[in-house]
């Protein structure tokens, strides 16, 4: 495919900082596989998401083609976020929209809530991954495209090692999960955050990794499971102190 450099109009986002830009990716942890506050049956697949577009089908043609459309037109500043959005599996793409000096990191209770947080909904992506066992889109790509131009990812595969994970999409479920909690958090930020969550998650469309269901499949189940984890009773003390913690440096009221 000759990807073309010319600009065409993409769906409005909102001009936040990206931190570390150029930085190398943030190395993977080992993948969660039990939860440590949600209950199983709160978030089974099967109750929470419609089935994906199947493999033919005329909704799965025109997903497809807007794929094909959107790897076309993309620009290089939008296609850069989206790559350093990838490689970003963490809470730092929403530091810039709490403050431009604001580092998790250096808020201990608030870092142990998201990490708590980030493994519940990482057992919730995969068994919802699991379930559902969606071909990636660049399974369907057309002959003489490289890897590289149907995704984000730096390792240079060949389309069918991808395994069927690709509905919902883990890094929207994720973004949207961070950002319900989050702007429950900080309220006064809520809209950043949540504008944050949604240019976060489209970035899997830039990329060429995911089709569009995908990534509103990922925001209806991270919105779910944001707001499940908000009124968890074993992870109110987490989301008490967090809250506290961040009053006390100024950032919330």
């Amino acid at each position: 495919m000759n990807l073309s450099k010319a600009a065409t109009a993409l769906l409005a986002v909102t001009s936040i900082a990206i931190p570390g830009l150029c930085q190398k990716p943030v190395p993977k942890p080992p993948q969660p596989t039990t939860f440590r506050f949600l209950n199983p049956a709160d978030v089974n697949p099967v109750h929470l998401l419609p089935p994906p577009p199947k493999d033919g089908s005329e909704a799965q043609t025109r997903e497809m083609d807007a794929v094909k459309h959107l790897i076309q037109t993309r620009t290089k500043e939008r296609h850069d976020q989206a790559h350093w959005d990838a490689s970003h599996e963490d809470t730092s793409p929403w530091q810039a929209a709490i403050g431009p000096d604001f580092d998790f990191n250096k808020f201990t209770a608030t870092a142990k809530l998201l990490a708590d947080v980030l493994n519940d909904q990482t057992v919730a992506t995969s068994a919802a991954k699991n379930y559902f066992k969606r071909k990636f889109p660049v399974a369907a790509a057309m002959p003489g495209d490289t890897y590289g131009q149907w995704s984000c990812d730096d390792e240079d595969r060949k389309p069918e090692s991808r395994p069927l994970r690709s509905y919902p999409s883990g890094h929207a479920t994720m973004g949207f999960t961070f950002g319900v909690v989050l702007a429950d958090l900080v309220p006064e930020k809520a809209q950043a955050i949540l504008t944050r969550s949604n240019e976060y998650a489209y970035s899997r469309e830039v990329c060429g990794d995911h089709y569009h269901s995908d990534v509103e499949a990922g925001h209806v189940l991270g919105t779910v499971l944001g707001t499940l984890l908000l009124h968890n009773e074993a992870l109110k003390p987490e989301l008490d102190a967090a809250r506290q913690e961040l009053r006390r440096a100024g950032i919330t009221k």
